[in-house]
């Protein structure tokens, strides 16, 4: 399984930017699929999952503002991030795996760097 994450760089607080994230070896249909990140000096957490079914839950600090969609034709996971603050700054991996489980599989990771 191969997932290929894109879409970070550098913004402005208020801004708004997409992550992307490609699957190759494994359908992204018929799995449950989150994007996590990692800060500087802090432990990577759960931003956003989504289910198989299209349900989806968010972090209590990204809810409202981050939105979580996939596209099963074209293989693709996205985060649709807006109104971004620089705690949002960290690195972004998009993974695959179980509702349970979202971790099973890891891409590498895009930078998203918010500037105040």
């Amino acid at each position: 399984v191969q997932l290929q994450a894109s879409g970070g760089g550098l913004v402005q607080a208020g801004g708004s930017l997409r992550l992307s994230c490609a699957a190759s070896g494994r359908s992204i249909s018929s799995n449950a699929m989150g994007w996590y990140r990692q800060a500087p000096g802090k432990q990577r957490e759960l931003v956003a999952l989504i289910s198989i079914g299209g349900g989806t839950k968010y972090a209590d600090s990204v809810k409202g503002r981050f939105t979580i969609s996939r596209d099963n034709a074209k293989s693709t996971l996205y985060l649709q991030m807006s109104s971004l603050k620089a705690e949002d700054t960290a690195v972004y991996y998009c993974s695959m795996g179980s509702w349970s489980r979202p971790d099973v599989y890891w891409g590498q990771g895009t930078l998203v760097t918010v500037s105040s």
